[in-house]
Parts: C-alpha cells; sequence; structure tokens
C-alpha cells in the first residue's frame, strides 16, 4: 500500500455534493489548483447516495433533472479545473497556519486515512456533514440480504417484490420510480397522512403501488435472503402477509457535523456554520458554502450553494493574490469561445 498522500494546494475544497462540485468549476475559472476531499467514496455528496433518481425542479435552466443527471453533469464541469479527489476519507483535523506576526498564511487538513492537506484557503461545502440512514428495526439483521436503505440503481429490482417504508419524499419518490420496474411495490407507513409533496402523494394514490397505513412491519421471513413480510395495522387489524425480495427502509437520515464542531468555528444550533457576505467563517482562510452555511434569511436549495460557492471562490482568489480582483468578470471573458463552421 503506498503511503497517504501529503498536498499542497491553493484550495482544498471539503465536501464533493453540488456546491462543492461547482465550487471546484469555478476555482478552475480563477486559475486555483484544487483538491477536494469527501468522505464519501463518490462524489455527489448526499444526492448521489440518497436521491440519484429523484427529480430536481429547481436548478436553474433546467426544468427537471435526475438527481445522478444533475452529479454527472457537475462533475464533468469541475473536471475543467482538472481537481485532486481524496475520497472515502474522512477529514478529521484542522489548523490555520500562522506567521511570526500573527497573519494566518494557509490552512492544514488531516484526515481520517492519514492524508495531510496544506492549503492557502478551505472552503467547507459538506451538507448536512456526516449522515446515516436510520435503522428499521425488525429488519436490522436482513442488512445485505434484502433490507436496503438506499436504491442506486432501480433497475437492479427489476421483476423483485419490494415493501418501501416510510412516509416522507423518499418513501414516496422510491415507490413511484419501482412502480414500473418491480414486480409488486408496497407502501407501508406508520401514520395515514404523508410528509410527502402533496402533488406525489397525489401520484401515488393513482398509481399500482399498494398503500397500507397505519401499519409497520412486525417480522420478515426467508432463509439467506428476505423473502416474506408481517405487516401489522395499528388500528386493531391483524397481521397480513406480502411476498418480498427487497425491503427499502426511507425512515430518513440523522445527520452531524462531526469533528467539524471541534475545529473553532462559528456554529449556529450545533448543525450549521456561521457566515459573513463573502462566505467567510470565524476562522481565518475558512469560507463555507450550501447548506452548512447559516446567516439571516438562509435558504437551503441547491440553487443558493451554487451561488455561494462563486462568491466564496471569488473571494478566496482575491485572498490568495491580492492583487487579483473579486469579481473577475464574466465567465465568456475568462476563456475564448469556439465557433462550429461548415
Amino acid at each position: 500500500m503506498p503511503p497517504p498522500p501529503h498536498i499542497s494546494t491553493d484550495l482544498a475544497i471539503v465536501g464533493a455534493g453540488p456546491a462543492g462540485l461547482f465550487a471546484t468549476c469555478y476555482a478552475g475559472l480563477r486559475g486555483l489548483d484544487v483538491t477536494v476531499l469527501d468522505s464519501l467514496p463518490e462524489i455527489g455528496g448526499q444526492i448521489a447516495a440518497l436521491y440519484p433518481e429523484k427529480l430536481i425542479h429547481d436548478v436553474a435552466g433546467t426544468p427537471a433533472v435526475k438527481g445522478r443527471d444533475l452529479v454527472e453533469a457537475l462533475a464533468i464541469q469541475a473536471q475543467s479545473a482538472a481537481p485532486r479527489y481524496l475520497l472515502g476519507d474522512a477529514v478529521e483535523g484542522l489548523s490555520v497556519s500562522r506567521a511570526n506576526d500573527g497573519q494566518a498564511t494557509g490552512v492544514s487538513l488531516t484526515t481520517a486515512g492519514g492524508s495531510a492537506v496544506h492549503a492557502g484557503a478551505v472552503l467547507l461545502t459538506a451538507g448536512v456533514g456526516s449522515f446515516s440512514p436510520r435503522p428499521l428495526a425488525t429488519a436490522h439483521d436482513w442488512h445485505g440480504r434484502g433490507l436496503m436503505y438506499f436504491v442506486p440503481e432501480p433497475q437492479r429490482l427489476a421483476g423483485a417484490d419490494v415493501v418501501i417504508v416510510g412516509g416522507g419524499d423518499s418513501a414516496v419518490d422510491w415507490a413511484l420510480t419501482l412502480e414500473p420496474v418491480a414486480r409488486s411495490v408496497v407502501l407501508v407507513h406508520r401514520r395515514d397522512t404523508f410528509r410527502a409533496h402533496a402533488h406525489t402523494v397525489g401520484l401515488l394514490k393513482s398509481s399500482r403501488v399498494e398503500v397500507i397505513t397505519p401499519a409497520e412491519i412486525t417480522a420478515v421471513h426467508g432463509d439467506t435472503h428476505v423473502e416474506h413480510v408481517e405487516i401489522t395495522g395499528l388500528a386493531g387489524e391483524g397481521a397480513r402477509g406480502r411476498s418480498a425480495t427487497h425491503i427499502v427502509a426511507a425512515l430518513g437520515f440523522s445527520a452531524r457535523l462531526g469533528p467539524i464542531r471541534q475545529w473553532g468555528l462559528d456554529i449556529a444550533a450545533n448543525r450549521h456554520i456561521r457566515v459573513d457576505t463573502r462566505m467567510a467563517t470565524s476562522l481565518d482562510r475558512v469560507f463555507a458554502a450550501g447548506d452548512i452555511t447559516d446567516y439571516r434569511g438562509k435558504v437551503r436549495l441547491i440553487a443558493v450553494g451554487f451561488g455561494e460557492a462563486a462568491t466564496a471562490v471569488n473571494n478566496i482568489a482575491a485572498l490568495l493574490d491580492p492583487q487579483a480582483p473579486v469579481f473577475p468578470g464574466h465567465s465568456t471573458d475568462l476563456a475564448p469561445t469556439t465557433t462550429a463552421t461548415g
């Protein structure tokens, strides 16, 4: 095994979700050398892990785009910056380097795997932080044997009997996505009402998905793989059985900032990082963008994260090179255009 890398870079971006990927692209436009770190083994952040097939409707210029397709487009865009990626390795430590006069000169990051990154500045685009799915207690022992918390590739469930547990957007979205793919889809929820958007709930009710509420899974049966579940009504009904080759537990996830909380940042509500209008945090040379930030009037949308990423990178560029302007001009002025002929 090669030793963990020790990297020097202009900008280290912690978090390879949408905001981090767009920030990578923009850093390339400003001529910065970029290193991107993420604890997940693939880029895309929460969207890639949880909602790859979900349609996103609030990205400018795209009436609707699947999460997977958005991440792919952002990855292609980010590649123009020729970034280094350190994936599957969580950042644990952050320290600001200072000269004898106390002026900040850079930021050092260390990872769980022993890598070290020395950067002129750091941009935190870690979204909600690290996250893990809320477990389905009655099926915990079946994880990897039919129990799933994510559905990265719906086509793998073609012809399957799927039972989905949950009542939020993820549960309803997966039910609608799998309806034309699976042999059967059953949605089990503890309440009669759903937390999902009213429009998608309407689509669910008009689909062939069997909806059982209020109810819960009380037993799972099978040999080496899930074969059958028992569903018990919560209004006094007895148990009923359903064939199931797969159970999708869409019960949401718990998120935590993890080591970020120990870095000395000004943190709001124990989960978000306070920033100013430059997207600068309370630590010198450390900036933040996307869902992880907090300020008065903050709106947590992907579209907002893109704007914050551009704001942060432009201010970082001016910090690293005092002769550089914060606003570099429009992107059409930064690179020659090519006109197709013939």
